[in-house]
């Protein structure tokens, strides 16, 4: 039996995300780089960083209801326009003030851009093929991040320039393909049309009354836990492998591995569903990267670190697409939009609130306790998921 081929929009969109997402993860961390040449100390560049992430704390309802109520279409080359003018202005500024604007308007574009495509494929695609194409999506996701480092070290390792000539070029690099990501999102603008969100009664549904649709909730705290461990993970493995007198290279090509797994499990997940199911298979992987995440400290050498970070990778790389099946799927078909984005403002929330908890646990009692902390985080998951 041949698999369904995907639909034209679809292929451009995905084809749209690896390329966004490997400017964004080129311009990110060059944004540290051009922080410390401007004088930035460590504070100043945890402050710059959250920028990013706070704005889409504010924003994400109002335009999830906006892609509800018009064409996400129109939000997702608005997103990738503003993320493409962001990268001109963090290749422009001059002052830490102007650097953390900068990266305020790349989380904007890129939270346009990312809820805008999610919509899209809510919308569009039939419930039936919601795991594929979440899976597909999230698929293409990784691919970008793992693309976008690699070019902010080539672009920084130009030879004969200045750290702050260097990550110039690197801002127009990824401007350059925020650009070349705009074609892909023409013609969307006539997908998915809705009216405004109404309840049974007529009214304006609120969003309180979405966070409380059966599911939801479970669905919300398993992304949150699953996104804020991978973050956490990348911060701390570091310092794990530091402590273990694990050179750089090999961490970083450890990290490669589980964002390598984790693509190979979301392309995937639509024979895992068939399987399994939805709801089951989504318990199983937050069960089973909690007690991976848990074992990292015990690893005994690089070589067990990597089987245990590899086979936590593919579990972890499950859980997001999952999430946004389970949560668009719990709500009326004219308020996906919106449940999509209060989904990204708990994730939001999650970046922000675990890393602070595991810093605080790891200042106390060791770097292992965060890697347990992330552990239990993602056993409650797997509770919640059973218990919805």
């Amino acid at each position: 039996m041949r698999a369904p081929t995907l639909p034209g929009w679809l292929a451009r969109i995905l084809a749209g995300v690896v390329v966004t997402q490997a400017a964004l993860y080129l311009a990110r961390p060059v944004t540290s780089y051009r922080a410390l040449a401007l004088g930035a100390d460590a504070r100043a560049v945890g402050l710059i960083t959250a920028a990013f992430a706070l704005v889409p704390l504010v924003v994400a309802v109002p335009l999830g209801r906006a892609s509800d109520r018009w064409r996400p279409g129109w939000l997702l080359t608005g997103g990738i326009t503003l993320g493409a003018l962001a990268c001109g202005l963090l290749g422009l500024a001059a002052t830490l003030p102007g650097l953390a604007l900068a990266s305020a308007v790349l989380g904007l574009g890129h939270l346009a851009l990312t809820l805008a495509g999610q919509s899209l494929i809510a919308r569009q695609s039939g419930d039936a093929l919601h795991d594929r194409d979440f899976g597909l999506y999230a698929a293409a996701a990784s691919t970008g991040q793992l693309i976008g480092p690699a070019l902010a070290g080539i672009a920084l390792s130009a030879a004969g320039r200045s750290l702050e000539d260097a990550t110039t070029l690197a801002f127009l690099v990824a401007g350059g393909l925020m650009a070349l990501a705009v074609p892909t999102s023409l013609g969307t603008d006539r997908l998915a049309r809705a009216g405004r969100p109404r309840d049974a009664e007529g009214r304006p549904l609120r969003a309180g009354a979405l966070i409380g649709a059966r599911g939801v909730p479970a669905g919300m705290f398993a992304s949150l836990a699953i996104l804020a461990t991978v973050d956490v993970l990348t911060a701390y493995l570091p310092v794990l492998g530091t402590q273990r007198g694990i050179p750089p290279a090999v961490i970083g090509g450890l990290l490669s591995l589980r964002a390598a797994t984790s693509i190979l499990s979301r392309v995937l997940i639509p024979l895992m569903v068939g399987r399994l199911g939805r709801v089951r298979l989504l318990a199983a992987s937050a069960a089973g990267s909690a007690l991976l995440t848990a074992a990292l400290p015990l690893a005994g050498d690089t070589a067990a670190l990597a089987v245990l970070l590899a086979a936590a990778g593919f579990l972890l790389g499950i859980g997001q697409p999952l999430t946004m099946s389970m949560v668009v799927q719990a709500v009326p078909e004219d308020t996906r939009g919106t449940a999509l984005a209060i989904r990204l403002t708990g994730n939001r929330f999650g970046q922000v609130a675990t890393p602070a908890a595991a810093g605080l646990v790891a200042g106390a009692a060791g770097v292992s306790a965060a890697f347990w902390l992330l552990g239990g985080l993602l056993g409650l998951a797997a509770v919640a998921v059973v218990r919805r």
